[in-house]
């Protein structure tokens, strides 16, 4: 083999060597990039939080305002938000004691929402998934309470059935809670929520 030949066999291989280190890389690259999309996309909203108690909202979630992670979101857990001036929609995922919600405890949810044409109160996965059927309800409505004769009332979440106002989780699994207020006064802005008392969640007995 001349010198000319192997010189040009050489330059060749150099340029394949770079060629394939340049496509390794760019996959690699869009590896990366589609594992942090997935991510990123996966979970709960990033931003615009706002909190109340246990309580979480994001209220721009359903609005022009919401941002490109909110839309991604939305439209991978295929879930169609409140807009505004329909409502609002908070999640809990803990207790008022900051302990996460788990089903083979007994849990007392109590206190006066905000004024809303109806509200409802629906228990989830932590992953916002619908949980199993079960023995009993898992959603209820303000129309569908019992109160006393002082107009008040409480919820009991627990695995097994309690009298009155009762929601059942499955035993010892983890669990969320929405309430949705529909049609309410409150505005659906960020620092309008700061200080916003809703619905107590305190634990009693577990199994």
């Amino acid at each position: 083999m001349s010198v000319a030949h192997y010189q040009s066999v050489e330059e060749t291989r150099s340029r394949l060597s770079a060629y394939a280190k340049t496509a390794i890389a760019g996959l690699v690259g869009v590896g990366l990039g589609l594992a942090a999309t997935y991510v990123a996309t996966s979970g709960a909203l990033l931003f615009g939080a706002a909190h109340s108690g246990p309580w979480t909202a994001w209220p721009k979630a359903g609005g022009a305002e919401a941002d490109p992670y909110a839309r991604a979101i939305i439209a991978r857990q295929a879930e169609t938000p409140l807009g505004n001036g329909e409502g609002l929609s908070f999640l809990a995922t803990k207790d008022d004691s900051g302990r996460p919600l788990d089903g083979a405890c007994d849990y007392r949810i109590a206190g006066s929402p905000p004024v809303a044409r109806l509200w409802t109160l629906n228990l989830y996965t932590p992953e916002g998934r619908l949980l199993t059927p079960g023995p009993g309800r898992r959603s209820i409505s303000s129309d569908q309470i019992l109160r006393s004769a002082k107009g008040d009332f409480e919820i009991v979440i627990a695995p097994s059935a309690r009298a009155g106002n009762w929601l059942s989780t499955p035993n010892g699994a983890p669990f969320a809670i929405t309430l949705n207020l529909y049609d309410t006064n409150v505005s659906p802005t960020q620092t309008s929520l700061e200080g916003l008392k809703l619905l107590s969640i305190t634990r009693g007995d577990c199994l």
